[in-house]
């Protein structure tokens, strides 16, 4: 059933291409764990060991607190529709916030967000599959545009404001690195 891989394979990554959600785990060795459902065409395989996902402005900024404290990550996948399968991509994150020396290499990789906020790039060290004969079959009907809505009816001003009030610090109250406006 499980299997284990060092690297993603070409039907592996089409796999990932074909999600429209996934999910983001992150933990420091204390406080609280992080899942976070994750959609909107915001995440590229950069190779069989690479991948990349742009994050927008939300209500928290927790995977960017852990990998300060600890920079493992696991992204996990779930076939909802097809032959049943759950992909997770275990790892080693960094964060990459604008004005960083790659920042506009890799927000280039992802068409316009709204809100656009930090990248993360995970380097895979550890590739599973699982059967998934238990995660229901799912009908995607469309992609929600409340978040991009919301993001496009601020000003720059008004989202660096929200992110200094609502993404400065995680639920532990650990720093994000968010920077200063």
């Amino acid at each position: 059933m499980a299997k284990r891989m060092r690297n993603l394979s070409p039907n592996l990554q089409a796999f990932i291409a074909a999600q429209p959600i996934f999910f983001v785990g992150t933990a420091a060795a204390d406080g609280h764990v992080n899942v976070s459902p994750k959609g909107m065409d915001s995440l590229r395989v950069l190779g069989p060991d690479r991948v990349a996902w742009l994050n927008v402005t939300g209500s928290g900024n927790e995977t960017a607190a852990h990998l300060l404290r600890s920079p493992r990550m696991t992204l996990m996948f779930c076939a909802f529709e097809g032959p049943p399968l759950i992909l997770r991509l275990y790892g080693e994150a960094r964060t990459v916030q604008p004005g960083a020396p790659d920042w506009s290499d890799l927000l280039s990789l992802f068409s316009p967000l709204p809100g656009a906020r930090q990248v993360y790039v995970l380097e895979v060290e550890l590739v599973q599959t699982s059967c998934g004969m238990a995660v229901p079959l799912m009908e995607h009907v469309a992609d929600r545009s409340d978040l991009n809505d919301w993001a496009t009816a601020k000003t720059p001003a008004e989202l660096s404001a929200y992110r200094q009030g609502k993404n400065r610090v995680s639920l532990d109250g650990w720093p994000t690195a968010l920077p200063e406006p």
